[in-house]
Order: structure tokens, then C-alpha cells, then sequence
């Protein structure tokens, strides 16, 4: 066990799979008490078994962040309520990726990746950095993502969504930092899924290619970040998005 959250408190939303699942898991072993948040309460009780067994704290709020205000509030209360009456670290991970293009994206699709990837951490932000900013501390880390910022043929619609939480990432740390909230964000590269792992040829992997890395990277390599956050580590850190993308967006990719 590490001690850089010792006595802190922390909400992972989508923390039941891939990267939610690596920052919850790495939170726990650093001493934070974790609400794992997430839809399917079979994979919450895993991650909950994998924190507690490696002498971690943590419990699971199922939750459907399906954009609402209530929703996200009804998340924001009742972790609230776990974790003792406040929350010192919130992650606002949860997000879904339509891999499609912009021709072939319907409205309904649209509106439910907005609701998901932007309204979603919009109005659990609205719940929870209030009250971090009247105790006069608390991180918000947020999960952006590599093309925002560099395009790609297809995935308009989710990078469009990520370009707006990075956004957000830089008002709430202009609105909340002064009270003494730290709000940053982390912009992930491609990052291995059980599905990839095995096929060198997926999309994802051939994009990484000729990248300084190498290669995808793993969720941990996203978890060490967001430690590194909501750690003291980074108290003179604000308004930021780390890229942890193995050099996919700032080093040019020459083709092999």
C-alpha cells in the first residue's frame, strides 16, 4: 500500500472496465477511499474484490449517467454519502465512442454521446465542486482524448465531445481554482483493450505506429497520471491536459 491519497476520498465514474477500472484500482492501493461508479454491478463487486484484496477501501454506486442533472446528482449524493461527506477527488471518466462517421451518425446518436461524454461530468461537476470549493480544497481530473486534437476520418462526433470537456477542463479551473479547487485534465493515447491485445492489425494498434512509444499503451499508464493529479505532487498544476499518448500528438509520425 502507498500512502500519496492517505485519507482522501475519491469518485471514478465508468470505473468498472479498461482505464476507470486501472485508476480506481490504483487510487485504492494508494490509500484513498474509492466509490467505484459504473452500470454493471457484477464487474463494480469485481473491482471492489481487487481493491479491498490488496488492502484498499472502496464501495460501488451502480449508476446510469445518462446526461440528466438528476442522474448526476443522485451519483454525487449518494457517493457523498459513502464517503463520509465529501469528496476530495472526482474522475470524470464514463464516456462511449461511436466509431462512426459524421454522414452516419443519426440525431439519437448524437444526442446520446453529448449527453453521456459532456452533459454527464457537466452536471456532476455542478454537484460536487461546490462543496469542494467551499472546504477550500478538491481535484477534478477529466478524461479528454488524443484526437481532440488531431484529426482522424472517423470519430467526429466523440472527438468533438472530448474537445469540449477539455474545454470545460480549463473554465472550471478559471472558476473553481481560485477557492482552491485543481481541476486538470489527461488526454489518452491509444490505450489496449482485451480485443486488441491480440491483434496487432487492429485499427487502433496500426495508428500507433511510428509513434515514439512504439506502440498502444496500457490503462495503467493512464492510472499513474491520475495519481499523480490528485496527489500533493501536483498542487501548482491547474488548468492543464496531460497527454499520455506514447508521443502520438506532439512528435511527428512518419510512416513505415
Amino acid at each position: 500500500m502507498g500512502t500519496r491519497l492517505a485519507g482522501k476520498t475519491a469518485l471514478v465514474t465508468g470505473a468498472t472496465s479498461n482505464i476507470g477500472r486501472a485508476i480506481a484500482v490504483a487510487y485504492g492501493a494508494e490509500g484513498a477511499h474509492v466509490v467505484v461508479s459504473g452500470r454493471d454491478q457484477r464487474r463494480g463487486a469485481e473491482v471492489i474484490a481487487e481493491i479491498v484484496a490488496a488492502g484498499g477501501r472502496a464501495d460501488f454506486v451502480a449508476a446510469a449517467l445518462d446526461g440528466s442533472a438528476k442522474a448526476s446528482g443522485d451519483l454525487a449524493a449518494e457517493a457523498t454519502r459513502i464517503l463520509g461527506g465529501r469528496i476530495d477527488v472526482l474522475v470524470n471518466n464514463a464516456g462511449i465512442y461511436p466509431g462512426s462517421s459524421t454522414v452516419s451518425t443519426d440525431e439519437t446518436t448524437f444526442d446520446t454521446v453529448y449527453a453521456v461524454n459532456v452533459k454527464a461530468p457537466y452536471f456532476l461537476t455542478a454537484a460536487i465542486a461546490p462543496g469542494m470549493a467551499e472546504r477550500g480544497s478538491g481535484v477534478i481530473i477529466n478524461l479528454g482524448s488524443w484526437i481532440a486534437r488531431l484529426g482522424i476520418p472517423i470519430g467526429s462526433l466523440y472527438s468533438s465531445t472530448k474537445g469540449a470537456v477539455e474545454t470545460l477542463t480549463r473554465a472550471w479551473a478559471a472558476e473553481y481554482g481560485p477557492a482552491g479547487v485543481r481541476v486538470n485534465a489527461i488526454s489518452p493515447g491509444v490505450i489496449l483493450t482485451p480485443d486488441m491485445s491480440a491483434n496487432e492489425d487492429h485499427p487502433a494498434q496500426v495508428m500507433m505506429r511510428g509513434t515514439p512509444a512504439g506502440g498502444s499503451g496500457s490503462p495503467d499508464a493512464i492510472a499513474h497520471a491520475a495519481v499523480y493529479l490528485a496527489s500533493e505532487e501536483s498542487r501548482f498544476v491547474q488548468g492543464t491536459v496531460i497527454d499520455v499518448d506514447g508521443g502520438r500528438v506532439g512528435v511527428a509520425v512518419i510512416a513505415g
